[in-house]
């Protein structure tokens, strides 16, 4: 039987996807289906960088972004994620000077700039950590249909979060391009970047 966990990210997943389908639709037809005119994935933020400077999306206007969010107390999932980055990101050269990966925390709590600082550290130099206020944080992941919640013993200061795990790809213009599943290796991550950035330099 599936455990919790299992069937929690699977139904996070799943209400990712419906977003990704007007998100899609935003793209072909240039509304969303509402015909709001407004991205079902994605949109502005207020944050804290790892030197505890306030930036918003505007500051990052011009590149695309390489986006996920998770925690630095995260066990597995976080880590991995973003070393795939890292080593996509490498093997593709001065290519990559195009995509400047964002790594968002989901526990502000813990994930003071100073604490993202370190983290950060541990991956390639140009990964950016952002945190922020439990508000701006929730309004960041509601932008990006991110689920997350703290698990098990909520009075504990050793705690895990359940959160989706998912690698986001923004345009220049802010607008969503693609995702990436937690199955996506290095390389394929390399491949399919390079093919949306196409002939550009």
């Amino acid at each position: 039987m599936p455990s919790r966990r299992t069937l929690i990210l699977a139904m996070a997943a799943m209400a990712f996807s419906a977003a990704l389908v007007g998100a899609v639709l935003v793209q072909r037809f240039g509304h969303a289906p509402t015909g709001t005119g407004t991205a079902l994935v994605g949109g502005p933020f207020t944050l804290v960088n790892q030197d505890g400077q306030t930036v918003t999306d505007k500051d990052f206007s011009g590149r695309y972004l390489l986006i996920f969010f998770g925690y630095t107390y995260c066990p597995d999932i976080c880590p991995t994620e973003l070393q795939v980055m890292t080593q996509a990101l490498a093997a593709m050269g001065d290519r990559a000077s195009a995509i400047r990966p964002l790594f968002i925390t989901i526990d502000p709590e813990r994930d003071t700039p100073e604490v993202m600082k370190s983290y950060v550290e541990n991956f390639d130099g140009n990964l950016v950590g952002l945190t922020g206020s439990a508000e701006q944080i929730a309004a960041a992941a509601k932008a990006y249909r991110v689920y997350y919640k703290r698990a098990g013993n909520s009075a504990s200061s050793d705690y895990l979060m359940d959160h989706s795990s998912i690698i986001y790809l923004m345009g220049p213009d802010g607008r969503f391009v693609t995702h990436f599943s937690y199955t996506t290796d290095a390389n394929d991550l390399a491949a399919k970047l390079s093919d949306v950035l196409g002939d550009s330099p």
